[in-house]
């Protein structure tokens, strides 16, 4: 089947994404020229920019795969699972961990740019955490007990859950796939996460 022209310029963006994801690993982002992203696909310099005005935006790209996909999966995990917290919990740790396996690259980017990062990046991948945060807040307000807490409360509770999340993918990212220390990582964030749910369900807020 011949390739159509859409089809061909998406397989070079993937092919851009990709090289970006494995020329990086041994640098910042800030390090990568165009040029070398070029080189590795085996495109011309000039046709890198029919797919990206810059590097910053290819790193924007590969920020914004990453974090919209296990948003996503947890958002729906979390929307399936209902009222369970327990489900919730053993639920989102998988999720991250097979995430973290599949595409492991893309989460060694955004661990490694998350503070060295051009400006543009950092504030994309913190922009991305906060819309998760968000979207836990109004999940979490679903959960019995807490019905009575503030917005403000639950604010807390999923940006203390979300740093908890954040934290497991950085430390997932030192480990071997299927290996002991990978499970050690998924079961130390399975009891942190059951802890802070725990002394959530005691938790009232302070009435102004």
């Amino acid at each position: 089947m011949t390739e159509t022209r859409v089809e061909r310029k998406e397989r070079t963006r993937r092919a851009i994404l990709d090289a970006a994801l494995d020329l990086s690993e041994g640098s910042a982002l800030v390090a990568l020229s165009l040029r070398q992203v070029a080189k590795e696909v085996g495109i011309v310099p000039t046709a890198f920019y029919r797919h990206f005005p810059s590097i910053e935006d290819l790193g924007l790209a590969l920020v914004e795969e990453a974090l919209d996909t296990l948003r996503v999966l947890l958002r729906e995990l979390r929307r399936a699972a209902g009222e369970d917290a327990a489900t919730i919990i053993d639920g989102s740790v998988a999720v991250l961990v097979e995430q973290v396996r599949k595409d492991h690259a893309h989460y060694g980017f955004i661990a490694r740019e998350r503070f060295a990062g051009p400006a543009a990046v950092r504030d994309a991948i913190a922009r991305g955490i906060e819309l998760a945060e968000r979207e836990l807040a109004i999940d979490l307000a679903h959960l019995p007990g807490t019905d009575a807490w503030s917005a403000a409360d639950l604010q807390v509770l999923s940006e203390l859950i979300v740093a908890a999340m954040v934290t497991t993918a950085e430390r997932l990212l030192g480990t071997a796939p299927g290996s002991a220390a990978e499970e050690r990582v998924a079961a130390a964030a399975r009891t942190q996460l059951r802890m802070m749910l725990v002394g959530a369900r005691n938790w009232r807020s302070r009435t102004p």
